[in-house]
Order: C-alpha cells, then sequence, then structure tokens
C-alpha cells in the first residue's frame, strides 16, 4: 500500500516491531521449504534479519558495504562498494556533480582496504561472504531511502552465484521500488512512502548500533552463519506444524 502522509501511523516502535511486521507478510511456509537465506544488508538491519530467523528457523548472514561520497560533501553518497567489490554508482548526482570516474573507483578502493575488510575480520573472522552460491536470497535491512545500498547488495548477491534475490524492508521510498522492482523478484514492506523522510523518522524508538553491539548479537545467535556450529538452526517449525 502507498502512503502520502508523514505520520505516527507510519511509524514503529523500535527495531522489534519493524521485524514482527516484516515476518507477518513474508512467505514463510515458502522460504522454509526452499531453504531461503536472509543477508542483513547493513548493521542496522542485523536485529531485523536476527528476529526473522529466528522466528522462521533460517540461516542469515551480513552482506557488507561503504559508501563513497561527493568531494568536498561528507553527506552526499555517489557509489557504494561491497566486501566482494562490487561497485554501484548513483549516475545522476555524478553526472551532475562533474566527478570523475576514477576518483570513485579510487575511493571505492580505499574504502574497501581500510574499512570494509576490517568489517569483514570483525564480523565475519576474515572470511568473504560465500553462503549464497544457489541459494534464495532475502536481502533485509531497517529501511530504504535511496536504493544505493540494496543495488550494490543485489549485485553482489547476483555475483555470488544466487538463485533469486528478494528484499524485505519495512519502510521504503515509493520511487524507489519502482527502481527496484526490475532487478529483484519480490519486494516486502509495510509502507511504501511517497514522501519520504528519512529512515530515522519511521522509529520512534532508533537508537544507533555500536559495532559491539552488532558482534554481540550475532555471535550470541544460532541462526549467524558464518558463526555456525553444526546442528545450531532448528528445523523449520512452520513446516512441522
Amino acid at each position: 500500500m502507498l502512503y502520502d502522509l508523514n505520520s505516527e501511523a507510519l511509524r514503529f516502535e523500535n527495531r522489534n516491531e519493524a521485524a514482527s511486521k516484516i515476518i507477518d507478510i513474508l512467505p514463510a511456509h515458502q522460504m522454509c521449504h526452499e531453504g531461503w537465506v536472509l543477508v542483513a544488508i547493513s548493521a542496522e538491519g542485523v536485529p531485523i534479519a536476527e528476529a526473522v530467523a529466528k522466528k522462521l528457523g533460517l540461516g542469515y548472514d551480513l552482506l557488507l558495504t561503504e559508501a563513497v561520497y561527493a568531494p568536498n560533501n561528507p553527506e552526499c553518497q555517489i557509489a557504494m562498494v561491497s566486501e566482494t567489490e562490487e561497485i554501484v554508482i548513483h549516475t545522476e548526482l555524478v553526472e551532475s556533480f562533474g566527478i570523475n570516474l576514477d576518483f570513485i573507483y579510487g575511493e571505492a578502493h580505499r574504502k574497501y582496504e581500510e574499512k570494509v575488510l576490517k568489517y569483514v575480520y570483525k564480523y565475519r573472522k576474515g572470511d568473504l561472504i560465500d553462503s549464497l552460491k544457489d541459494k534464495n536470497v532475502l536481502l533485509v535491512d531497517e529501511g530504504c531511502e535511496t536504493g544505493l545500498t540494496v543495488l550494490t547488495c543485489i549485485k553482489t548477491a547476483i555475483g555470488a552465484g544466487a538463485r533469486s534475490v528478494s528484499y524485505a524492508t519495512p519502510v521504503i521510498a515509493s520511487n524507489v521500488v519502482v527502481g527496484l522492482e526490475a532487478v529483484v523478484d519480490e519486494i516486502f514492506t509495510v509502507f511504501r512512502v511517497a514522501n519520504f523522510v528519512d529512515v530515522d523518522f519511521y522509529y520512534r524508538d532508533h537508537a544507533p548500533l555500536t559495532q559491539e553491539e552488532v558482534k554481540a548479537i550475532i555471535e550470541s545467535s544460532s541462526n549467524y552463519l558464518p558463526f555456525q556450529k553444526t546442528g545450531d538452526i532448528r528445523t523449520c517449525s512452520i513446516l512441522l506444524k
């Protein structure tokens, strides 16, 4: 459903409520039967992916990315690089600002070397993501304003051999949906907002997550695939009903 008003009716109490509402709209039986893999595409998306994975008895991973910003404007994202060095560029912004592509690729490589690889070590003990080949993948985040992150992760998942790629997020800008529908199999969302403010606006309690808080979630999880021990993930309870 498309919403035009930015009101209290469009706000989640916190990430737990957002995860609960996402669970309600997912094709749970199909996901369990086909053994989908969930992939959080941001640190903030980890609590939502953890809640969904725990509820459905599925495994999840964390796909790591880093933004590239415009010269002299540290708040304007012009590109994104993933842990497999896939790069997606915001072409309209780059062309309007006249930004040289050599700058973007140089910055993307620097961000990859200085930040992304450190995250890979922290959150996956140095191993690059390898759980997507021949899998039905559900990318998960807490919200979507521009689509740059999810486009980068879609490109990465396809490059990693995913069988299908779908996307779940509690709230998304309606104009972004139009662009994503052409490159994903399904989009699952609670609110599609025409006049999107920012992700933070749609959560009453939206405290930022520190790296240590994210690490604590995944280290204590029995569903986080990189740290999984044999037999950790329970059989999907939905299939047993």
